[in-house]
């Protein structure tokens, strides 16, 4: 009898361990997703403070490369979709559906000839590799391996630039180049990296801050090879691909703006709204709803410029802001910097009550890298998964004789706290979520979720100051006439000079940072829409939340069912916060 019960145990295992239920095969499938992501995305590991993968970089533009992706997708698409999903958890469900668009969205990516746009002056490989290369961002500099794995990934680097070259010519002969005005803005970055001198070149950076704890046989031996790696290597890779986009590459440049004048225009620009919006809205829908905003920020605008006593129209207001005296009070960019700072202390007494779930990861605010510092916006810059390396907000400071402060409480509440800091280093930190969601990125959640941060000044004590205020209007007011201007740019004939115009009719900003925005627009079309499609859909659960739940609505809940789950797509999160409001309250 015992040798029998034995037997049927034995059994029972066996086929519990050849048939794994749907649950334990979607963490397999996921575990499987997120190692064989970090292995082709080895940045996006770096990022993440994975060492694994630190020497080296694939040639993304390759051939080989390309249909190294789309196995990847559609294999995991497939085992994704022969799952059963009736025995899955609600947490399990939400990560298979986040899975399948994932896979979906990037098969979509595809389909389309963008890697004949490798290089454009704010979004591509060349500049990510300039941050790492001054050795105070993801990429590590603290041991003999971590110098030696960065001479290793510059080389795979070089070829990946020497294949953007190739890419680029191709889409000469294709018609699929970039817009003049944006190779202009590419060219002075690629000469700073060909041309800047031994002692001062960025490349140079982890040899100025190499560690006193090497041997002298160490730090004279990756001297040289930091030398020659950037006299024999760098500098001649850039000159070269300077030379073709200064030459052969301006003579093609377009004339033209948006993407439209590509013969897949119009299917990538559909793409776009879909990957930055995570909704199916149409171009014509997002323009419309960017006009009516636009009309509604005026009109509160105009409260503002009553309030403070100025008699002329808001155009005038416009430029009475950008010039003020008192709005430009700085001279040393420290003084930047230091203002950040207050705006924290300012706040810290009121983010408890609004904010009962908190991110650990640490925070600082750092001034932009010189040699992108013309040409970048504000940002913010996640911490590594182990909380070693903190969350830091990267502030331009071209000029800082011109630097106006009247948005800068906005700006702090968008790209710091409680903006992208405490939502990407909540996602982060949470332990529930498979680690594919923990690095996951939709810009309208993301992005929809700092701006929705904007609002809360007064909430957490800012905006006192009407011009503070009337800098958060004025920053609203810019991701508004982003729905305009984008979708103009891309679908509707606009010119540059014509989003130009818009732009400095209907806000504040400096006309240098208005050029830089809409050629960022140029660069990147639909990105620039997911601010306000995200914010308005937070703002309409809120409302919504708050009616249903009346008494019992708590705001800091609120905000914790919105984070707690990390970055989702739109329609998920709505699902999310419509199934918790309708619950009974306990």
């Amino acid at each position: 009898m015992k040798l029998y019960q034995t037997l049927i145990a034995v059994t029972l295992v066996f086929f519990s361990c050849s048939t794994p239920s749907p649950t334990d095969q979607l963490h397999q499938l996921m575990d499987d997703y997120h190692q064989e992501a970090l292995q082709l995305y080895p940045l996006s590991a770096t990022y993440q403070g994975d060492k694994r993968y630190n020497d080296y970089l694939p040639n993304s533009l390759s051939d080989e490369f390309m249909a190294q992706e789309k196995k990847f997708y559609s294999s995991t698409l497939e085992k994704l979709n022969s799952l059963e999903e009736g025995s899955l958890s609600e947490v399990d469900l939400l990560s298979k559906k986040v899975l399948a668009w994932e896979c979906d969205i990037n098969l979509k990516r595809l389909g389309f000839p963008t890697h004949h746009l490798p290089i454009n002056q704010m979004w591509t490989l060349q500049l990510t590799i300039g941050q790492l290369a001054g050795g105070s961002s993801a990429q590590p500099f603290t041991s003999v391996e971590d110098y030696e794995n960065w001479l290793k990934r510059v080389d795979d680097y070089l070829v990946w630039l020497n294949t953007a070259e190739q890419r680029m010519k191709e889409g000469v002969e294709k018609e699929i180049v970039l817009p003049k005005s944006l190779i202009k803005k590419v060219i002075p970055q690629l000469a700073s990296i060909a041309l800047t001198d031994l002692e001062d070149h960025l490349f140079y950076g982890p040899i100025r801050e190499l560690p006193e704890s090497f041997s002298e046989e160490d730090k004279m031996r990756l001297t040289a090879a930091y030398v020659s790696m950037i006299e024999d290597k760098v500098k001649p890779a850039y000159l070269q691909i300077h030379d073709f986009m200064k030459g052969e590459y301006m003579e093609a440049g377009r004339l033209s703006n948006g993407f439209d004048a590509y013969s897949f225009g119009e299917d990538y620009y559909d793409y776009a709204i879909q990957l930055y919006t995570t909704t199916t809205m149409s171009a014509d829908e997002i323009h419309e709803l960017g006009l009516r905003e636009v009309a509604r920020l005026r009109s509160e605008m105009e409260k503002v410029k009553k309030q403070v006593g100025f008699s002329g129209d808001l155009n005038a207001f416009f430029d009475h802001v950008r010039t003020l005296p008192q709005l430009v009070p700085f001279n040393d960019p420290q003084q930047v910097i230091d203002n950040f700072n207050a705006i924290h202390d300012k706040m810290k007494a009121n983010v408890d009550r609004l904010f009962s779930l908190q991110p650990k990861t640490a925070f600082e605010v750092r001034r932009t890298e010189a040699f992108r510092e013309k040409s970048a916006s504000a940002e913010y810059s996640p911490g590594s998964l182990d909380g070693t390396r903190p969350g830091i907000f990267y502030v331009p400071i071209p000029d800082v004789t011109k630097y106006n402060i009247f948005s800068d409480e906005d700006l702090f509440l968008h790209e710091a706290i409680p903006g992208h800091h405490f939502q990407i280093a909540l996602q982060q930190e949470n332990t529930a979520l498979p680690d594919f969601r923990k690095t996951l990125w939709y810009s309208s959640y993301g992005e929809g979720w700092a701006l929705y941060c904007e609002s809360l000044g007064k909430e957490l004590g800012l905006y006192d100051d009407p011009y503070q205020y009337f800098g958060m209007l004025s920053a609203e007011m810019h991701r508004a006439i982003r729905l305009v201007v984008d979708t103009g740019l891309h679908t509707k004939g606009w010119t540059r000079e014509d989003a130009i115009a818009y732009s400095l009719a209907n806000e504040a900003e400096p006309e240098a940072a208005i050029i830089s925005e809409i050629e960022r627009y140029m660069a990147n079309p639909g990105q620039a829409l997911s601010y306000k499609i995200g914010q308005l859909k937070i703002l309409e659960l809120r409302e919504s939340a708050s009616m249903t739940l009346a008494d019992h609505f708590s705001i800091s809940t609120f905000h914790e069912k919105v984070l707690e789950t990390g970055c989702i797509p739109l329609a998920l999160l709505e699902e999310k916060i419509q199934n918790w409001s309708a619950q009974s309250p306990e």
